[in-house]
Parts: C-alpha cells; structure tokens; sequence
C-alpha cells in the first residue's frame, strides 16, 4: 500500500519555472532509486531525470542545464525544479521510486501531473 503524489503541475509560459514534489506514501525500509518520467499524447514515456540514494543524478540531454532534481531522505520526497520551460516539455509527468519493503525491493508509480509550457 504504498503510495507516490506528484505535485507542482500546471501551465507556465516559454521561459518560466515550475518546482514538482513527489512524496512516497507508506511503510517503507528504504528508497533506493527516485526518478522523474515524462509522457506526451502519442509518444513513449521517457526520463527526465534521476537521482540515488548516494545522491548521483542523470538527465536526459533535452534537460540538461535547465532542470535540477534533488531529494529529500527524511521526507520521502523527491524534487524536480524545472527553468527555461520550452513548449517542447509539455507532457504529463510522473514520479517513480524503487524501494524497500519487508526486506523485498519494489517499484511505484505516481498518478502524473500535467505541465503544460505554452509559446
């Protein structure tokens, strides 16, 4: 029963700012892996960008220099500010986890949240 709710969504002009939140709700041991994922109508979900529990981050190349993810270990939470939106990085985002449960490793999914950036 565990649970992860994105927040943070909405709709920005070219060139703005909007932070995302992912909380992870429920009993956990530990997580190990947190990422962002990003899903536009008609094409395949892709990442965006995640980070460790050692605190290594990746970033796919179209984000680069404009997004900067970051976590919070106390709070289960993972963060995804994104600047210098382009219209290009319209399309609903969802947050994934990778953790410990009872001594077994799961995954889950958030629901999304739609970030639309318009011209």
């Amino acid at each position: 029963q565990v649970q992860l709710v994105e927040s943070g969504g909405g709709l920005v002009q070219a060139g703005g700012s909007l932070r995302l939140s992912c909380v992870v709700i429920g009993r956990i041991s530990s997580i190990n892996t947190m990422g962002w994922y990003r899903q536009a109508p008609g094409k395949q979900r892709e990442l965006v960008a995640d980070i460790t529990s050692a605190g290594s981050t990746n970033y796919s190349d179209s984000v680069k220099g404009r997004f900067i993810i970051s976590r919070d270990t106390a709070k289960n939470t993972v963060y995804l500010q994104m600047t210098s939106l382009r219209p290009e990085d319209t399309a609903v985002y969802y947050c994934n986890a990778d953790f410990i449960q009872r001594l077994s490793r799961r995954e889950s999914w958030g629901q999304g949240t739609q970030v639309t950036v318009s011209s």
